[in-house]
């Protein structure tokens, strides 16, 4: 199962992020076909770059491929499920879309379809993804091993409850864009005071990309907190207004409104 051909449904970002990934690890599946009925030169474009396969009609190559991977957004499934239904036979079925979970997917596919939500990040593109997954109840030690391919290829990944991967959605996919928001507050005021936005990038991202290296290095949050902001001190006078403007509270209010809007995809 692990050199099964796939047949990539979509040819966006995270379409792209995942080619890339499992062609550098050559031989760890069989073709590879992507399918965009809208962006022909994206396709040719594609073609060119990874030499894999690719076609304007996703529904005559079901039969060919074992495992068809649909990287289009939430609102496309209901239809291509519907007509996967009638096409499929045992295929084994992952989405990349938020909130399309296996019961969204086993409701809507034969009994017995195999299927597998996985919640990639944009850090794929750089193979850096930190991805949460969950697979259906059909799902067999050949499914996982085409599943664990396809995760590894693009980053590191983690086995969740199907609970778990939505409550999650807007800590692990939607986050990034949080985070970058903060970047990009942080290098306006970089620019105010004085530096080019060429030197404010390179100072956000190289704090940014450091502050993450100590965490992965295992120190709690809280003590790189005490080891920046010393009692009385400028840092600290910095998180006072954190404290003050609500600064926790926004980011929960903003991983709710994420996690519910997902929800309301699925």
């Amino acid at each position: 199962m692990n050199q099964a051909n796939i047949l990539i449904v979509g040819a966006g970002r995270m379409a792209e992020a995942i080619i890339s990934g499992l062609v550098k690890k050559q031989g760890t599946t069989g073709k590879i076909t992507v399918t965009n009925r809208s962006d022909i030169e994206k396709l040719e474009r594609l073609q060119h770059t990874y030499k894999i396969q690719t076609s304007d009609d996703w529904e005559s190559e079901i039969e060919h491929h074992e495992v068809i991977l649909l990287a289009s957004p939430p609102q496309t499934h209901e239809e291509q499920l519907n007509i996967l239904k009638n096409k499929i036979s045992n295929q084994l079925i992952i989405t990349v879309a938020a909130g399309i979970d296996p019961t969204y997917m086993e409701k809507r596919l034969p009994t017995g379809t195999p299927v597998c939500w996985i919640m990639p990040n944009t850090a794929a593109q750089i193979g850096k993804s930190i991805s949460t997954y969950v697979c259906g109840q059909y799902v067999t030690k050949d499914h996982r091993l085409i599943i664990e391919t396809i995760l590894s290829a693009i980053g590191e990944s983690e086995e969740l409850t199907e609970q778990q991967v939505h409550d999650l959605t807007a800590i692990t996919g939607s986050a990034p864009a949080f985070v970058y928001s903060f970047v990009q507050a942080l290098e306006h005021a970089a620019i105010e005071n004085g530096v080019t936005k060429e030197q404010a990038r390179t100072l956000v991202s190289k704090m940014v990309s450091g502050s993450a290296a100590m965490l992965e290095a295992g120190y709690e949050p809280s003590d790189l907190i005490s080891q920046v902001a010393s009692p009385g001190g400028s840092t600290a006078e910095g998180l006072k207004v954190f404290e003050k403007e609500g600064f926790q509270k926004i980011v929960e209010k903003a991983v709710q409104a994420t996690n519910e809007h997902a929800r309301g995809n699925g």
